[in-house]
């Protein structure tokens, strides 16, 4: 039952629902299943981690003797509760904080997200999850931290992203009117929905992602569309992209 699930934050500390946050996190653990080839075995890194709702099921499915998880995040809070729920039950689970600009939740943060170099080892991850982080970051950020996703990577191992992307069936959804979202300027490689707060949502042409990927030394592999796009079935609201490193 979920009210005895130690690893579900108590209410007032979340954004949302319980239930909400345990469905959404097992959800991303079939995404990652089917499209990302996650294996027990594997070295997992949560980019931007939170309350946990991915390392809930990971820790549960990875191998505690041969898979990892390590998360970080710029919330405090957020990484104080997830040390004290997870402890010593799941010595696999391991969360860092960053510090991080953020307005809300960390301003007098020493680094800025365009520069922050991730505490992990080259090469040190088969997989890297970065859900629900680009959506909210700006171009000179979004580079960077591809960039810092294919550095801890092993060879081999992928990079499972979620974007609004910007292609052909995107921007055609939009010009119809059919999106759920329309974001200014669609025809750029970078779009957001608001000037006033740009991080509120941002969108990526598909060639721009594909193009900072390569240049990090990982190749685009594949793109499942979300439902912003206009599309009832689709598997989530954002677009998932995977990539991976040569």
């Amino acid at each position: 039952m979920l009210g005895r699930d130690p690893l579900i934050p108590p209410k007032r500390l979340l954004r949302y629902g319980r239930r909400e946050f345990a469905g959404g996190g097992d959800a991303y653990l079939g995404h990652l299943l089917d499209l990302a080839g996650l294996r027990a075995g594997h070295r997992v890194l949560d980019v931007g981690c939170g309350f946990g709702r991915l390392a809930r099921p990971l820790v549960r499915h990875l191998d505690p003797k041969q898979g990892a998880y390590e998360g970080f995040d710029v919330d405090r809070s957020a990484i104080g509760w997830c040390r004290r729920a997870y402890g010593r039950r799941h010595r696999n689970a391991r969360f860092l904080r960053a510090d991080l600009f953020h307005p809300r939740t960390h301003p007098g943060g020493a680094h800025s997200a365009a520069e922050y170099r991730f505490p992990y080892d080259d090469g040190q991850f088969d997989l890297v999850v970065a859900a629900s982080v680009f959506p909210h970051m700006l171009e000179a950020e979004t580079a960077h931290y591809l960039a810092e996703s294919a550095r801890v990577l092993a060879p081999g191992g992928r990079l499972f992203a979620t974007f609004f992307v910007l292609d052909d069936g995107s921007r055609r959804q939009m010009t119809a009117g059919r999106a759920g979202l329309s974001f200014l300027d669609p025809a750029e490689h970078v779009a957001v929905l608001s000037e006033d707060l740009p991080e509120e949502g941002v969108a990526y042409d598909a060639g721009w992602i594909s193009e900072r990927l390569a240049e990090a030394g990982c190749r685009f592999e594949s793109l499942t569309a979300g439902r912003w796009r206009g599309i009832e079935d689709a598997r989530d609201l954002v677009d998932m992209v995977v990539a991976r490193r040569a």
